[in-house]
């Protein structure tokens, strides 16, 4: 069933603390500075804030005593000492995993992040995209991870600053369907939309913003968004050749791996077009 009919259209560059009114374009640290830095950790965090980026992007998911942390994989051998899932442990049981010596020894007993650790870091400095994955959604809307990750962000006092974002279609409506205020971008994956426009997608869920891979985006979609005033942010872009493809087609906002070198390439393109005459 569709969700809502009238969608709204939040890009994410309105969620940064103290936007410049010129300023429509948005750096978001994918899992942090997680080119140098092990991901999803609070150096990772801390690295992204101090690149000057305008967002971090992290995951999360449940722990088997239902706190929600910081990870990507739903496995944790790839970032940690540990083996199993990230469900199957309580969070005393992660707290005692090395996540940082697999990037660099000299990251060595660096731990996985509570959610509320991380917001903790990031209130008054960056804006943060809160990917729910879908291996911790559930059918329930009420008690599950969705709700849970909303009660975080209302305690720490950083309403406003907060995107989420899912590939599960669930997640998103759970969100809006707890608090129609809050912001939040639909992933795309084929495997639920199929051959569906950006905008229909945008629609169904409810969502605010289109998210979607460097190698999805294409022409097609490209004009869907702009004729409907779509947000649309691209991940995961590393070099500074697509960089600046990107940006001149006209994106919200890019994920990256390297904020640093993005904020550098973002305003070269940028005086480039102010040079040019770009409106």
């Amino acid at each position: 069933m569709m969700f809502k009919k009238n969608y709204t259209n939040k890009p994410y560059h309105l969620c940064k603390y103290n936007p410049r009114s010129n300023d429509d374009f948005t750096t978001i640290a994918h899992r942090g500075a997680s080119a140098y830095y092990p991901e999803n950790t609070l150096p990772s965090f801390e690295g992204a804030i101090a690149m000057g980026a305008d967002v971090v992007e992290l995951d999360v998911q449940l722990t088997s005593d239902k706190e929600v942390v910081v990870f990507h994989d739903e496995k944790i051998s790839r970032c940690t000492n540990g083996r199993g899932k990230i469900a199957d442990h309580t969070l005393a049981e992660l707290k005692k995993l090395d996540a940082g010596n697999w990037f660099d020894k000299k990251f060595q007993n660096t731990r996985i992040p509570t959610l509320s650790e991380v917001l903790g870091v990031c209130k008054n400095k960056i804006a943060v995209n809160i990917e729910i994955k879908t291996e911790a959604v559930s059918k329930m809307f009420l008690g599950g991870i969705e709700e849970e990750s909303l009660k975080i962000v209302e305690r720490s006092g950083m309403n406003g600053h907060v995107v989420f974002s899912s590939f599960d279609p669930r997640a998103i409506m759970h969100l809006k369907q707890i608090d129609y205020r809050v912001t939040v971008a639909v992933l795309f994956e084929k495997k639920y939309y199929g051959s569906k426009l950006p905008s229909d997608i945008v629609e169904y869920v409810g969502a605010d913003a289109f998210n979607c891979s460097s190698s999805e985006f294409n022409k097609k979609w490209l004009a869907n968004v702009k004729l409907n005033n779509i947000p649309v942010n691209i991940y995961t872009v590393n070099d500074t050749k697509n960089m600046k493809r990107f940006i001149n087609m006209g994106v919200s906002g890019i994920f990256t791996n390297k904020p640093d070198i993005l904020k550098r390439v973002a305003a070269d393109v940028k005086k480039k077009q102010e040079r040019e005459g770009w409106q």
